[in-house]
């Protein structure tokens, strides 16, 4: 294929023994909705599409009950902000353990003890260097109340990785590599646990759609293929280049054998105007193929370490809307948070025919015309105008034609003043990675509001072009 390109993995796990776990993938189940069902009804959705094993990011009491006797293996994490803390006080880790597990075990098959996630990608790096101490109170503490069957480990993004392409280069960053990688890989081969690595080739696929072609991102057969000049192995997906890129970086670290464990991969099912390929099918047929991969039997592995089980999680169970940044994020879900299937799945990989024909998608290349930010409808109006405030003090003279007495000025209706300000930033901000989402309190519009006749107010207006978007022109009845 000859594309160069950094792929932003997200770091997994290989097991070298391919009898010890199980292949069945499992599903992520987020809570960052405001319309999720609850945690009983949501096991009975995890039940329904045959997960092997749930993974959750955080430890709820309550969908830790909702799992008792469930026969699904569980995993649970420790959040971001007790690392430090439990890195330097042993009783915090047993008092953690003890809270968040001993209780619920082993009814509740917990199996996986998660010490934060994605640590490498944040910007406290305080906490990087803490990580692995933590993850050792963490598994002396699993020891001392003899939870035998729980392995330790934390899930890393691909950034975790310097150099990827082609897969032989692959290498960890040097700023962490020995600091904070190498002590992780010897700890997750002492006690016999997995590296977690969250892993999507859409992020890959969309940094480079021209060069990647679309259909080796999906894992689509007998499409593209890429041999890696300097050993000569083949790929015939890009989720296997990312891994085995993975797999030298840790074979350079001294620790070609770790086992992995893919934390999340998954396909967004839908995404904001200006984002390519986020859709139903696309999501559909990516998952599909991922589950019908890693419950091959025997287990097909990478080209650098074939035959090796790969244990995962989908990512996710719900589309979540209270998840900040690009639509694409609010959009991975297998279910609806009605509790309705998006597209038919089975993640046992049992079924290999779907009955209902899957939507074509409309924006798997970039959408040509033009696209606004404006204020969303119905929402609350303190929090408009915080974000108002926020969005007009950023840039240059984001707002100063709605200032008082400026030329877009009037009306003086929150919605239009919030709606210039939010179009205004995401004008200046956009190609440097600013959003058109406010806590989404902003949505993207492809209808001009310059054409928009806008009866909400208490005197229709309409808008002549001026600026970012246009000012209104206010008619009297």
């Amino acid at each position: 294929m000859g594309f160069i390109f950094f792929i932003p993995l997200f770091c997994l796990l290989f097991s070298p023994s391919s009898a010890e776990i199980a292949a069945k993938p499992g599903v992520n189940y987020g809570q960052l909705g405001n319309n999720l069902p609850p945690p009983s009804k949501s096991v009975e959705i995890i039940q329904s599409l045959k997960a092997g094993r749930v993974k959750i990011y955080d430890a709820n009491p309550k969908i830790l009950q909702a799992l008792k006797n469930t026969n699904i293996q569980v995993s649970i994490m420790v959040p971001n902000e007790k690392i430090t803390a439990i890195a330097a006080n042993q009783s915090l880790a047993d008092d953690w353990v003890n809270s968040n597990v001993v209780p619920f075990y082993p009814a509740t098959k917990i199996r996986y003890l998660l010490v934060g996630n994605e640590i490498l990608s944040q910007p406290d790096n305080v906490t990087w260097f803490n990580l692995v101490p933590a993850m050792r109170r963490i598994r002396q503490s699993v020891v001392r109340f003899k939870l035998r069957k729980i392995k330790v480990g934390t899930p890393l993004a691909i950034d975790c990785l310097e150099a990827s392409f082609p897969p032989s280069s692959g290498k960890f960053r040097s700023g962490v590599s020995e600091s904070v990688l190498k002590p992780l890989l010897q700890f997750i081969d002492r006690t016999k646990s997995f590296f977690f690595i969250d892993v999507y080739t859409y992020f890959a696929w969309i940094s480079d759609p021209i060069n990647i072609k679309l259909d080796y991102a999906l894992l689509e057969p007998n499409t593209s293929t890429y041999t890696d000049p300097v050993t000569g192995l083949l790929y015939t997906n890009l989720l296997e280049q990312m891994l085995d890129a993975l797999y030298f970086a840790m074979k350079r670290a001294g620790h070609p054998n770790t086992r992995l464990f893919i934390a999340e991969t998954g396909w967004p099912n839908g995404g904001d105007y200006d984002q390519i390929g986020g859709n139903i099918r696309n999501s559909a047929v990516y998952n599909r193929n991922v589950i019908k991969r890693f419950t091959e039997k025997p287990p097909r592995g990478t080209p650098l370490h074939p035959t090796v089980v790969l244990p995962s999680f989908i990512f996710a169970l719900y589309n979540e809307n209270q998840k900040t940044g690009a639509g694409t994020e609010r959009n991975f879900g297998l279910v609806y948070p009605n509790g309705t299937n998006i597209y038919e799945i089975d993640l046992s990989g049992e079924t290999s025919e779907f009955k209902k024909s899957l939507p074509e998608p409309t924006n798997n290349e970039p959408y040509k015309g033009k696209i606004w930010c404006v204020a969303a409808r119905g929402v609350n109006k303190t929090a408009l105008g915080g974000a108002l405030t926020y969005a007009c003090g950023q840039g240059n003279g984001t707002c100063d034609p709605i200032q008082p007495g400026g030329k877009c000025s009037k009306p003086d209706s929150l919605y239009w003043h919030a709606s210039f300000a939010f179009s205004s930033y995401w004008a200046q901000f956009r190609k440097s990675g600013g959003s058109c989402y406010f806590n989404g309190l902003a949505v993207q519009t492809i209808q001009n509001p310059s054409l928009v006749i806008f009866s909400f107010l208490p005197y229709p207006c309409l808008v002549f072009g001026f600026g970012v978007f246009g000012c209104f022109l206010c008619l009297a009845r």
